[in-house]
């Protein structure tokens, strides 16, 4: 699939992007977009939402004509590389020498970038080295030699912040201090090797040293005061080192802005600078994020474009300043579905100095797929000619639709393991879970779809704050916690299925991690959103023979809301009511439906519809939202009476309409005009009958059957919502 998909009108010659780095894919310029302070763009959305796959496009499509870098935050790299010297290197500080070392190869228009700022940084952290000695200092800073000076290009002056070359002149200096003996950090090195790097500065670089030096927090305007307390910093760790991380930051985009400011650069350099920080929800990108965003909410300007990836809908907790989700001001937001990108500026009145990160960011939604785009996806992957007039692939389409809910990397998963499989005629949408997939480069036998999709959505995208204890479990529990409604029926599944463990997660726990990890939520379904919980419900069933780990879940929830029933009912106390379910009895018969009680939940249908039409329609509702378990699959002829029925005729009419609600309800199979018809014809048939409020029910055979005849859901909630937007 192509990279773009989805991302066409971003990534044009007048789209958001080239407006954002001031010049288009071909080279022309563009009126950039805000400026001179610039928000941090932040791409949100969950898991399969293409927020990497975009980033890449954007490199691909602009790194040619603007200096753009791509940074893997969630790299174990960059810590590899910091292990061996943890006292004069971590991995925010080896993610910088990776931009700097990049950009100072950059052969576009302008050429490539010098460092001479940040290598100061770096090479006064280098006396941070475990031996200490000044040879081992030496060796520490010259692993950036190559970043101060621009490579020289001929004819062209080179204009550098050093004189001469440096390569050696550190090494030359501090080994005249070889056969000495140094306690750790001694000054006389850290002297040693400043006297090094101001000796070889030409005024204009001493001057700009201190500036930026002398402005670290105590240096009171003295550079080589606050290079050192810099490097005592970065020893100490913790917040401390944080903040020499975060200068070092600064230092950089200060080196990009001095190639940009000039003379020279003015002449020959277009566009803007950017910088993609995917998987910016990591630590090492948070760092990042919060360095960059701290520094422009105090007055610093520069023109480097930030774009980093955010799983969770409001940007990140750290953006917000501790407030709780209901009192935090939502950041300025920008859905390419909309047309133009919004307007944006930074606060201004009192106190903006001290608002929150978030007032520095841009959020861009990133946008599902519509159904034109679903369908050419699916079609452009279909192998052969198509039988009976299209019918499958139309059934395919629909399929993958509501399984992916526009998802763009559930669509491609779901429409590559499509492309030879044949829907049966009355099929579950999930049957298309078993479809096999081979992924692109991959030697391997095929695989369940679904098993590819749990792996790349759930396994390989772990929330970032999950214990390390529950790594190993946590596909098993979500897994489980797809037949929950809310947090009580989650924190039952929870205890039984974590029984044994010494640490053990709760349903808030749960819901944070799933919130945090960029998952929505719905106030009837625990698992928020639709195509996930289809997929760990199908995964459900197939744990143990003959579906019987989902039998034993939903048993469970019976058993614990029958309990709870029995209690008030005992103590004389009025029906609870809160959570999912209208009453402690629905949620029990929702559980006991798809759990082999449906007859159970027909006789206590038909007993409690006389009196109270209205209430009941509802309760009928809820009860009848529910997947259905695996296996033949008899509720349309259920519904449709060709399945013999004992009873009176209000029993039998209400285990067809029953049948014909859940049909609807489940969601994953079409409906239509002849699912509509029977509804109609059953509660028209109800509302004839004799017993109080029987009348009632035309209306509502009006008002069903239409929604059934257009695929709407009967029972609204905010998983069926996005559902119906898809269409």
């Amino acid at each position: 699939m192509c990279e773009e998909l989805g991302f066409e009108k971003l990534l044009d010659e007048e789209g958001f992007f080239a407006r954002l780095f001031g010049r288009a894919p071909s080279g022309a310029g563009k009126d950039p977009l805000y400026g001179p302070d610039l928000p941090v763009v932040l791409l949100t959305g969950g898991p399969g939402m293409g927020k990497g796959r975009l980033l890449r496009a954007v490199r691909d499509r602009f790194a040619a004509k603007v200096p753009v870098i791509h940074l893997d935050c969630a790299s174990p790299v960059y810590a590899d590389r910091a292990d061996p010297e943890p006292g004069a290197r971590s991995a925010t500080t080896e993610a910088l020498v990776e931009v700097a070392g990049r950009l100072s190869t950059w052969q576009g228009t302008g050429g490539s970038f010098a460092f001479p700022r940040l290598f100061t940084g770096l090479a006064v952290i280098a006396t941070g080295v475990a031996e200490g000695t000044p040879e081992a200092v030496a060796t520490e800073a010259e692993r950036y030699e190559n970043l101060p000076q621009k490579q020289r290009l001929r004819g062209l002056a080179t204009g550098d912040f050093w004189r001469g070359v440096l390569r050696g002149a550190i090494r030359n200096l501090l080994t005249t201090l070889s056969g000495q003996a140094f306690d750790p950090y001694s000054a006389a090195v850290s002297n040693a090797l400043l006297d090094a790097l101001f000796e070889r500065l030409a005024p204009r670089g001493r001057v700009e040293l201190e500036r930026i030096y002398g402005a670290y927090p105590g240096a009171a305007g003295q550079p080589r005061i606050g290079l050192r307390i810099l490097a005592a910093d970065f020893r100490a760790g913790g917040e401390a080192r944080e903040v020499a991380e975060s200068f070092l930051f600064r230092a950089l985009r200060e080196d990009l802005e001095a190639a940009y400011a000039g003379p020279a650069g003015w002449l020959r350099r277009v566009g803007r600078p950017g910088l993609l920080l995917d998987h910016a929800e990591a630590p090492l990108g948070e760092r990042l994020l919060r360095a960059v965003l701290t520094d422009r909410r105090g007055g610093q300007r520069d023109r480097v474009v930030i774009v980093g990836t955010a799983r969770r809908s409001d940007g990140g907790a750290f953006l917000h300043g501790g407030l709780p989700p209901r009192e935090a001001t939502p950041p300025a937001e920008y859905r390419p579905a909309d047309g133009a990108p919004p307007t944006w500026s930074r606060r201004t009145d009192e106190g903006a100095d001290r608002a929150p990160l978030a007032d520095g960011v841009l959020l861009l939604r990133m946008p599902l797929l519509s159904g034109d785009q679903l369908r050419r996806e699916t079609v452009r992957r279909q192998q052969r000619a198509e039988p009976e007039g299209g019918a499958n692939r139309r059934r395919i389409d629909a399929a993958v639709a509501r399984l992916s809910g526009g998802r763009p990397h559930t669509v491609i998963r779901l429409a590559a393991a499509a492309a030879a499989f044949r829907m049966p005629a009355d099929a579950n949408d999930r049957d298309i879970l078993d479809a096999p997939l081979r992924l692109p480069g991959d030697d391997a036998t095929e695989r369940p779809v679904a098993e590819v999709l749990l792996r790349e959505l759930v396994l390989d995208q772990l929330p970032v704050r999950l214990p390390t204890e529950h790594h190993a479990h946590w596909l098993d529990l979500l897994t489980h916690l797809s037949v929950a409604h809310d947090t009580e029926c989650a924190d039952v599944l929870l205890r039984h299925h974590q029984s044994g463990h010494v640490h053990h997660l709760t349903a808030h726990h749960v819901s944070r991690l799933l919130t945090d990890t960029g998952w929505p939520t719905c106030e009837r379904h625990f698992i928020g959103d639709f195509g996930l919980r289809q997929l760990l419900v199908h995964r459900l069933y197939g744990l143990r023979p003959g579906g019987a780990a989902w039998y034993a879940d939903h048993h469970l929830l019976r058993d614990h809301y029958a309990v709870r029933a029995a209690a008030e009912e005992q103590r004389d106390e009025a029906p609870s009511t809160g959570g999912a379910f209208r009453s402690l009895t629905a949620h029990r018969m929702n559980h006991h439906l798809v759990s082999g009680g449906a007859d159970d939940v027909v006789s206590h249908l038909a007993a409690t519809l006389p009196g109270r039409p209205r209430a009941w329609c509802a309760e009928l509702l809820e009860i009848a939202q529910a997947p259905y378990p695996g296996g033949a699959d008899a509720r349309r002829e259920r519904a449709q009476g060709l399945v013999p029925a004992d009873g009176p005729p209000l029993r039998r009419t209400v285990d067809q309409l029953l049948h014909a609600v859940w049909l609807c309800e489940e969601r994953t199979r079409p409906t239509g005009k002849e699912t509509a018809r029977t509804l109609a014809k059953l509660l028209d048939l109800l509302s004839i009958m004799d017993f109080d409020g029987a009348g009632l029910l035309s209306r509502t055979a009006t008002e069903w059957s239409g929604l059934a005849e257009n695929e709407q859901p009967l029972l609204r909630c905010t998983c069926t919502e996005q559902l119906r937007r898809r269409r």
